[in-house]
């Protein structure tokens, strides 16, 4: 059944979080008949630059990045990726107003009822994951606020806020074939910490795009150094990875409860 109306937002920080992050659920809703809307924070400048020792610096890196997230974009039939133009890695040194702006301008002028972020965590402690799962959770304010003005676009109210999140079995696949995540900042190591099933409010079954997601990771070639070991899973763990995808539901206007849904346009 097709739903025209039903509009997605994904608010992420670096090229390729989309593939590996939510796209079955981007692929799945798009082939429904959704519009779905990416917007990435930065380039992935500070990223791997495939075998490559030496990076050939911000510019080259984000550029190539770029056309591989497009490239991933097509497969997934993102109808629209958009750029917030920040460098990896500085995305929490950002000036909040500026971005938080931003994101409520795109909000505005999308006007998705459902959006998508990175949980509290960032996933494995990554510090733009945490920052841009913050920014867009206030850009939801801002953009519903009749005192925030921008031109063209009259506030707009989300329905629904979503965060990615990995329960303790999906992270176990993960690191089955890219060892340990984790990420040092401030002399500190953090690592991926699963979520207790418990907490999962929403699973879409997208297990019959599984194979479309692995094409558009696929497309992320500077990162296949890292990414290359996923190619060697069986098909049961590719399913387990890119065709079940969980996620908590921050708030709804339209629904709740603790039944676990099923569809991120649940109540709409």
């Amino acid at each position: 059944m097709s739903h025209p109306a039903r509009r997605l937002m994904g608010i992420l920080a670096h090229p390729d979080d989309e593939s590996l992050g939510m796209g079955g659920a981007l692929v799945k809703y798009a082939s429904e008949g959704a519009d779905t809307y990416l917007l990435t924070a930065t380039r992935g400048e500070r990223g791997r630059f495939g075998t490559h020792a030496v990076s050939p610096g911000l510019d080259v890196v984000g550029k190539t990045r770029e056309q591989e997230l497009l490239a991933a974009a097509e497969i997934l039939k993102i109808k629209e990726v958009a750029f917030l133009d920040y460098i990896d890695g500085d995305l929490d040194k950002a000036d909040p107003p500026e971005v938080i702006a931003k994101i409520s301008t795109h909000i505005r002028r999308v006007q998705p009822q459902v959006i998508v972020t990175f949980g509290p965590e960032g996933a494995y402690g990554h510090p733009d994951h945490i920052a841009i799962s913050q920014f867009a959770t206030a850009a939801i304010v801002k953009a519903a606020d009749p005192s925030f003005q921008t031109e063209n676009y009259a506030p707009f109210c989300v329905s629904k806020l979503y965060y990615m999140i990995w329960p303790p079995s999906k992270w176990e696949a993960y690191q089955a074939a890219l060892k340990q995540l984790s990420v040092t900042v401030d002399g500190n190591r953090r690592i991926a910490t699963p979520y207790p099933d418990w907490v999962i409010t929403t699973k879409v079954n997208a297990s019959a795009y599984w194979k479309t997601v692995w094409q558009a990771i696929l497309c992320h070639q500077t990162q296949m150094g890292i990414y290359q070991n996923l190619a060697s899973l069986s098909d049961e763990q590719h399913i387990a990875l890119w065709g079940e995808q969980e996620f908590y539901r921050v708030f709804s206007l339209v629904n709740g409860g603790r039944q676990v849904e099923i569809d991120l346009f649940a109540g709409l």
